[in-house]
């Protein structure tokens, strides 16, 4: 559970640097479609910070995920919600409201009960079949993320949103279904491509939100990707299971952290005036 809050505090840090890296590529003038954008953001101090801190809350991310079951890490990296508005109020000067900072108290109070109610992974290895479709979800989050940028209208945000955590939520899996590291196992494992590809695709959608449409609705479906989805087939196929007779405390602690990171979606989003700094330098 530490390595999860680790985690945690990692991805919502490095959001509030990629939002204001993606912001002020989308605002320099440039052309070309989602991958052209990604390019330029990509040249932005800012989010290439972003992504080292993404790249130790994703190892972080691993050592959970080889721990406990799927729902608790789910629900901990939805508290990256609360870690991205508090970061937010300190680095970028946003002001929380005594409502949000009791959103970020709820979140904190969902994740204890998880932590209190939580028992070991499951012990059960994905079918053959669970590792094919992981890789089948995650072609479909690529072709979103190469074609969905082209959308328009209200919608778009939401779907891009949901897309990127439906990525997210491939990756939590597949890592649970790569059992072993050996080349001649880990490369013909579908959940391996499926990791991959996934976690890839994931990215590009999220930075594609990040830079048009609505964020506080793009990270509303982020957050509800990556956790319900993920953590059903925790339960279902992989055998998480939760201690004894505090099934029902689990069930209310990760609704309550999902609902608390849901009310702090807003955070995806940086402050326009600083974007419009960002732009200038």
């Amino acid at each position: 559970m530490v390595c999860a809050l680790g985690a945690a505090v990692c991805f919502g840090t490095a959001t509030v640097l990629q939002a204001v890296a993606a912001r002020a590529a989308s605002t320099d003038g440039g052309g070309g479609g989602e991958a052209a954008l990604l390019l330029r953001a990509v040249r932005q101090w800012r989010y290439l910070a972003g992504l080292a801190l993404d790249g130790l809350g994703f190892l972080l991310q691993i050592a959970a995920l080889r721990s406990i079951p799927i729902y608790a890490v789910a629900a901990a990296l939805a508290s990256s919600l609360a870690v991205t508005g508090v970061v937010s109020a300190r680095l970028l000067h946003v002001r929380l409201s005594g409502t949000e900072w009791g959103a970020v108290g709820v979140v904190c109070a969902g994740l204890a009960m998880l932590g209190l109610a939580s028992g070991a992974e499951g012990d059960r290895a994905g079918s053959t079949a669970l590792k094919w479709a992981m890789l089948a979800v995650a072609v479909v989050v690529l072709l979103l993320g190469l074609f969905g940028g082209r959308w328009s209208g209200r919608g778009r945000a939401l779907v891009l949103g949901l897309g990127a955590g439906f990525g997210f939520g491939v990756v939590e899996v597949s890592v649970r279904l790569i059992d072993s590291l050996a080349p001649s196992e880990l490369f013909t494992n579908p959940a391996t491509y499926a990791l991959v590809l996934g976690g890839g695709a994931a990215f590009l959608l999220l930075t594609s939100a990040l830079q048009r449409g609505s964020v506080t609705t793009a990270t509303a479906g982020l957050v509800l990707g990556e956790t319900i989805g993920p953590a059903l087939v925790g339960v279902v196929w992989l055998g998480d299971r939760t201690r004894e007779g505090l099934a029902w405390l689990v069930v209310l602690g990760f609704l309550v952290a999902v609902v608390g990171a849901l009310a702090l979606a807003r955070f995806g989003e940086a402050p326009a005036t600083q974007v419009a700094e960002e732009a200038a330098a």
